[in-house]
């Protein structure tokens, strides 16, 4: 098993880990020693366990905090899911035309026979 020297508030740890989860060690180890090192420069100097144990509950709080982000942002993703099954399983909306009456296209028709004639007629006058 693996030791790995870690920094946390200042202070190296020896601590094993699994052959492979070295990288993941010093990662976690990166956000605990953040954690502390905020803690150093807003209350000084501390016993070790109690600036453990204050940046470990510092990160908890974080880790609580994105983990109810995580939660709402799965809802609404589930949410919207539903949504679109129901768009897609839903007829395409239909598009309604009305029916023109048939006294209206044969006065339109009649109309624009008049007007054809006296465009012939205005043509036959100018021509």
């Amino acid at each position: 098993m693996p030791e790995v020297n870690i920094d946390i508030g200042g202070r190296t740890f020896q601590v094993a880990c699994q052959t492979g989860e070295e990288h993941f060690l010093q990662s976690a180890a990166k956000l605990l020693d953040n954690e502390a090192s905020v803690l150093a420069e807003q209350i000084g100097r501390m016993p070790e366990t109690r600036m453990l144990l204050m940046a470990g509950l510092m990160l908890a709080d974080k880790t609580a905090g994105l983990e109810e982000e995580l939660r709402a942002a799965e809802a609404r993703i589930e949410a919207q899911t539903k949504e679109l099954t129901t768009l897609k399983s839903s007829p395409p909306n239909k598009v309604e035309v009305a029916v023109i009456p048939p006294q209206i296209s044969d006065s339109m028709a009649e109309i624009a026979a008049r007007a054809e004639a006296l465009a012939d007629s205005i043509e036959a006058k100018a021509g």
